[in-house]
């Protein structure tokens, strides 16, 4: 398996580990940002960072694995990986209108169908949750969750067994105790999704 430190010498190498004063898709507030995009836009490391995190899922969940889902859009490349190594199908759910995640575009789970949820950089395992919840409303059995990065030091509940290839504790804050808002510092958000 790939070390950690492998892990995030690549995101560095890529300029995906931003440093400055960012808005998170939670609403947090932190110093630290990683933008997997910059990775997973070379097809040489999506591909190789797919065929690790498979690696690690079946570590976590041995069983057949027919379906991996994903939530858009952080999670699409590198779930469509992941399910490329597992020779599984590859779903990925949408926000709807009313901000809730949903399958569209023709896709379903059948019930009884064995998944597991890849997502990109998981921080509260809010989206992860989502898809976990979705997927076994609708039947299937979800076998466990996982991600390139965990910022959360490996607190976040995803709402099953959860593998990341890199975990990191990284501070977030409300906005109302960020210490870098107190300083009057610009915020960003670099994220697809406004917060």
């Amino acid at each position: 398996m790939i070390q950690e430190t492998a892990v995030l010498d690549l995101f560095r190498s890529t300029g995906a580990y931003l440093q400055g004063h960012f808005r998170l898709t939670s609403g947090l507030h932190s110093p630290e940002y990683l933008q997997c995009a910059l990775v997973l836009q070379h097809p040489e490391h999506a591909a190789r960072l797919g065929q690790e995190l498979a690696g690690a899922v079946q570590g976590a969940a041995p069983e057949k694995i027919d379906v991996v889902a994903s939530p858009a859009l952080g999670g699409v490349i590198v779930g469509h990986e992941v399910a490329r190594t597992l020779q599984a199908r590859f779903i990925f759910t949408e926000r709807d209108t009313a901000g809730g995640m949903t399958l569209r575009r023709g896709f379903r789970v059948n019930p009884g169908e064995s998944a597991v949820v890849i997502e990109d950089v998981i921080t509260t395992g809010g989206s992860t949750r989502e898809v976990v919840d979705l997927l076994r409303a609708q039947g299937a059995v979800v076998r466990a969750a996982g991600s390139i990065i965990d910022r959360s030091g490996g607190a976040a509940d995803a709402g099953a067994p959860r593998v990341a290839l890199a975990t990191l504790r990284v501070e977030t804050w409300p906005p109302e105790f960020c210490p870098l808002c107190a300083q009057g510092l610009p915020v960003t958000k670099p994220g697809s999704r406004p917060a």
